[in-house]
């Protein structure tokens, strides 16, 4: 049996490099504009995180306006409504998804319609057919339901009202789709209906879907590990782990050793082993749910930077503040800024200003601060916009 190959070393800066190329953060403008430019972000990512905090533009939008300049919220609305290129469902949270890769999720459906869903026990075969009843009349949102008899949550994130449930029960068990957002209000609709199928697609095999997770992970992320390929999914490690072992066999997978990284084992394409530059002007304001923060550890691990999340953490005991965003300047991290947006008063305030990694070095600050400020002058203009 022929030796494993010897892992090739990696720097951090080559790793920080592939990952950015990968996360189309190494150009300003990778996917055009507009809603195909939705598309094509979506579809390269793999996903985009859902998030319901609204200090700052939500993060789904902010990830967006990262790599699409001209991004405009409608762009989203039309992808998902009228185009329906994109749809909304679970990875390691509630994302937008590309449409192509639905049949990759529906197992995932099945499994909930047939076992049920531990989020949504409460549920009852009443409530149930309460929402399809409304649903087969036509698309419908919460607030179209009046006469709900709240009952107590049976955890924190959970609806007081029995119909939202059974909406979202329908929702992971893929009977429905949302079809519409404005805000976080979501409007269900039947799936068939909203996509023009007469039935759902032909759900993937297992190892069609080990293979989807690796090749999603190798797109967005250039460098892998079983953690980041398999982020909140530890049941696929093992799948995922035979299939590496059987790609790096072929020559089609090449081990590498990320500085620092000690006993974690990584691996790359070749070709996503190729020289990769960032330009050094080149900032992005990043969402706290950005792809290249979401993973701590490896965020830390490749950039230097360990990004603290504090929205729930007491005032007193914060470091960046309640919704800090990391500063991407070239290849490196060099500030978190806390911002808030005030609507009313039509402008983004500067809560906390925090200077790290080489950012903290005083040469050159002077002129950092300079073209950080200039994408904050962009990036409230975004904020504000319509």
């Amino acid at each position: 049996m022929p030796r494993a190959p010897r892992p090739l070393p990696i720097p951090t800066t080559q790793a920080r490099q592939i990952w950015l190329r990968a996360q189309r953060l190494d150009t300003r403008e990778p996917f055009g504009e507009g809603p195909q430019a939705v598309k094509d972000a979506v579809a390269h990512l793999g996903y985009v995180q859902i998030d319901t905090i609204n200090v700052i533009e939500r993060c789904h939008h902010h990830i967006l306006f990262s790599r699409i300049p001209s991004y405009r919220r409608a762009d989203l609305r039309h992808a998902q409504s009228v185009d329906k290129s994109v749809f909304e469902y679970w990875t390691h949270a509630l994302s937008y998804v590309p449409s192509d890769d639905f049949r990759f999720f529906l197992p995932a459906m099945r499994e909930h319609k047939r076992e049920g869903h531990k989020w949504y026990a409460s549920v009852t075969p009443a409530d149930t057919r309460k929402v399809m009843r409304l649903l087969r009349a036509g698309p419908l949102t919460i607030r179209d339901i009046e006469d709900d008899v709240l009952t107590e949550k049976e955890h924190l994130w959970q609806s007081r009202k029995p119909s939202k449930r059974a909406l979202q029960l329908a929702f992971y068990t893929g009977v429905a789709t949302i079809g519409a957002r404005q805000g976080m209000l979501k409007t269900y609709d039947l799936m068939t209906r909203h996509f023009g199928w007469d039935k759902l697609p032909k759900p993937a095999s297992p190892k069609e879907i080990t293979a989807y997770l690796l090749d999603r992970a190798l797109r967005s992320q250039g460098i892998v590990s079983l953690d980041s390929i398999c982020h909140l999914d530890a049941p696929s490690k093992k799948a995922v782990g035979a299939l590496v072992a059987s790609r790096v066999r072929r020559g089609e997978l090449v081990p590498v050793a990320i500085e620092g990284a000690g006993k974690q084992e990584h691996w790359a394409t070749p070709a996503a082993l190729e020289p990769a530059e960032v330009p050094p002007d080149l900032v992005h304001i990043l969402s706290p749910f950005d792809p290249l923060i979401i993973q701590r550890k490896r965020t830390n691990l490749i950039f230097g930077y360990n990004h603290l999340f504090e929205a729930y953490v007491p005032k007193a005991k914060r470091k960046l503040g309640y919704f800090a965003l990391p500063v991407l300047v070239g290849d490196e991290i060099v500030a978190a800024l806390d911002l808030k947006t005030d609507r009313q008063a039509k402008k983004v305030l500067m809560q906390k200003w925090t200077w790290v990694g080489q950012g903290k070095k005083t040469a050159g600050r002077k002129e950092l601060k300079r073209k950080i400020e200039e994408e904050l002058d962009r990036f409230e203009r975004f904020q504000l916009a319509e």
